[in-house]
């Protein structure tokens, strides 16, 4: 089996590289369903079925499923009638227990490429294990059916990617060339062919009957084709801060003898307070000192924090969820991701796409990654332009992937609260918190984005009504009402309480009520005016701002 790849000191850079292969497993949440235009009415036990023929649902035609043996009939509006309003009238009607608006479920996305169905053959490998396994162990196909990565763009610093791969073509939106050394290509090519392999895990094609897919599905990648020196890194990171990435994936590091350069702290700094997610790959030896950017993003002994550190520092596990024999460990790293089967058994490591070019890392040529060559290059459906290789690698893409969903499926989110939902959906045993082996745990794509959708950053909205004239000093009532809308796919918190603000004749206004009602008598006096608004505030404690103009201005006459 060949050893994870590490650059020399010479390079400063160490890099890894991981394991792929995938099970189909059900996926989770699903996006938001379309209606039929149908009611479900569920009837009550004792009204039985012939109440479906009964005046408990008069002014409905039944269509659809009828399900006697629990009590259901489905329903559609006669012509004319609209469906709010036939769910209104037969609510609360005599035999009637429930009545639904009838979705219908969407299909769970399962992509067509090979390596998701295609066995692994390599001695040691469990039977029925796919080439590409660490799809559905890591909750990918759950996390596809919420989001798709169409929105998203990871940045991957590396030695760039073969654009013309059929699982990269269309996929990369820019190539920059940030490699000052020389004898290199351009910056859409790969002469040592990592960079292509890692690109790969994180936003190869999905769907597209070829290869393999990637962790972020239909994500974009801004490739950096570096040197691996301190300047390119650092001009790389601040190139991708700048075109607004989701995450920025660094599959390499130093051995941790010298500190950090400047440059790369400066720049850490800029995407971090740009709110970008950092991904660097933990080291490829089993040492707690990981070496940077590892040991920037997350510094020794703050791991065990959830809320501390600037990124994530990502260790390897391996098929049987346990950390990678050649992985970095102890109190630099946030949390796992796959990135090797197991000591001696099954394949050499993750499949992912590799450059149609003879590469330097199947040579041992690399100046950046100098070793023995790989012998990892393999075929995928007769196409020869794949690989195995194992590393910490091959596990942050897939990390910086996952990400850049989050990122997509809610822009309100900050990078720190990405990073946290991230480290606390995290696959681990039950009743554990972190462990210096895997960090948080492994990360779980499906229950990440779960979370994620879930986190309401949009303050609500309400308007408060009322007579405009009032004729003589009275009490008069006021209403208003409430929206805490979501974006599409997310879940909003939902309004918990409203602030009722008053002006008496242009002064300030000042709060009167605050309650979770949705009414209130005031008492107006002859000849004042008044002026009223609302605050609502959700669940998440998002306070709608004050608005520019009162929603209701009253005068009161004079009593004669």
């Amino acid at each position: 089996m060949p050893t994870p790849l590490s650059p020399s000191r010479t390079g400063r850079r160490l890099l890894a590289l991981v394991v792929a292969a995938l099970l189909l497993a059900p996926a989770g949440a699903a996006s938001a369903a379309e209606r039929t235009g149908r009611l479900l009415v569920t009837l009550q036990p004792h009204a039985g079925v012939k109440a479906a023929s009964s005046r408990a649902l008069d002014g409905a035609r039944r269509e659809g499923a009828q399900v006697p043996q629990i009590g259901l009939v489905s329903v559609r509006p006669t012509a004319g009638q609209a469906l709010g309003a036939l769910a209104s009238a037969l609510r609360g009607r005599p035999g009637i227990l429930r009545v639904e608006v009838e979705h219908r479920f969407e299909p769970r996305l399962v992509p067509d490429d090979p390596s998701l169905t295609a066995l692994e053959t390599a001695p040691g490998t469990p039977p029925g294990t796919p080439l590409q396994w660490w799809i559905a162990r890591t909750g990918l196909p759950a996390a596809w059916d919420i989001e798709n990565g169409a929105a998203a763009t990871v940045a991957v610093i590396d030695s760039g990617a073969d654009s013309g791969h059929p699982d990269l073509v269309g996929k990369i939106s820019e190539a920059i060339d940030n490699d000052f050394l020389p004898g290199n290509g351009p910056a859409d090519g790969d002469e040592d062919g990592h960079g292509t392999h890692v690109s790969s895990i994180a936003c190869a094609s999905g769907n597209n009957a070829t290869g393999i897919v990637g962790a972020g599905l239909d994500c974009r990648l801004i490739v950096f084709k570096s040197d691996l020196s301190d300047g390119s890194v650092a001009r790389s990171i601040v190139q991708a801060t700048d075109r607004g990435v989701g995450a920025i994936n660094m599959s390499f590091g130093t051995d941790g003898s010298a500190p950090p350069s400047q440059a790369l702290l400066d720049a850490i700094k800029y995407a971090e307070d740009r709110d970008v997610v950092l991904v660097a790959a933990a080291a490829n030896t089993p040492d707690e000192q990981n070496g940077d950017p590892a040991n920037v993003l997350q510094p020794t002994g703050t791991a065990p924090d959830i809320t501390a550190g600037r990124g994530l520092t990502v260790t390897a596990a391996n098929f049987f969820d346990q950390r990678a024999s050649f992985a970095g460990r102890g109190t630099q790293i946030s949390l796992a991701a796959y990135g090797a089967f197991a000591d001696g058994i099954g394949p050499r490591g993750l499949i992912a796409d590799f450059p149609g070019n003879p590469t330097r890392i199947e040579s041992g040529g690399s100046l950046l990654f100098p070793q023995s060559p790989c012998g990892c290059r393999t075929q995928i459906g007769g196409d020869a332009r794949f690989a195995y290789l194992q590393g910490t690698s091959m596990a942050a893409p897939m990390v910086s992937a996952i990400a850049a969903l989050a990122r997509a499926l809610n822009p309100d989110v900050r990078a720190a609260e990405v990073i946290r939902v991230l480290k606390e959906t995290a696959t681990r045993a039950p009743g554990s918190g972190w462990s210096p082996e895997l960090g948080w745990g492994i990360v779980n794509a499906g229950a990440a984005l779960n979370a994620i959708r879930t986190v309401d950053r949009r303050a609500p909205a309400s308007k408060l009504r009322g007579p405009k004239r009032v004729r003589r000093a009275r009490r008069v009532r006021l209403t208003w009402s409430g929206d805490d809308k979501a974006r599409p796919k997310l879940v909003a918190s939902g309004v918990a309480r409203y602030e009722v603000y008053r002006s008496t004749d242009r002064g300030p206004y000042r709060r009167i009520k605050r309650t979770s009602a949705q009414a209130l008598t005031v008492r107006m006096a002859a000849g004042s005016s008044y002026r009223f608004y609302t605050i609502a505030v959700d669940k998440a404690g998002n306070r709608e701002s004050v608005p520019s103009r009162p929603d209701l201005s009253t005068r009161v006459g004079r009593s004669r």
